[in-house]
C-alpha cells in the first residue's frame, strides 16, 4: 500500500474519539495494518477504517471487536458500521464532518 490509508478527516475524526494521543496513535496503527489486510477487498479504505472508528465510538475495547469483525468478514463490518447501504458517501461525509 503506497499511499497513506488514513485519510485527514478521518485522523481528525480519530483524534477527536480517542483524545489521548497514545490510544489515537495505537488506533492509527491498527487502522493501517487493516488496511493491508483489507487490500482484496477493493472497497474504499477510507470507507472500510472509518467503519471501524464508528463502531468504536471512542471506546478501544469496541474498536477491537470492529477490527476482529473486519478480518472475520468485511462486509459485516460496513453493515455494522452503517457504510453498508448505498447511500454510504453521504453517511460517511456525515461521520467525519468536522465539528
Amino acid at each position: 500500500m503506497a499511499e497513506e490509508p488514513i485519510s485527514d478527516r478521518l485522523r481528525d475524526r480519530i483524534r477527536r474519539d480517542f483524545p489521548d494521543p497514545d490510544a489515537a496513535k495505537g488506533i492509527e496503527g491498527a487502522l493501517r495494518k487493516l488496511a493491508v489486510e483489507l487490500e482484496d477487498s477493493r472497497q474504499s479504505a477510507e470507507r472500510l477504517l472509518a467503519a471501524a472508528v464508528v463502531i468504536a465510538d471512542g471506546d478501544v475495547d469496541r474498536f477491537s471487536s470492529a477490527v476482529r469483525l473486519a478480518r472475520t468478514d468485511w462486509r459485516d463490518l460496513l453493515m455494522a458500521g452503517g457504510l453498508g447501504y448505498p447511500d454510504w458517501p453521504s453517511v460517511l461525509d456525515e461521520e467525519l464532518r468536522s465539528r
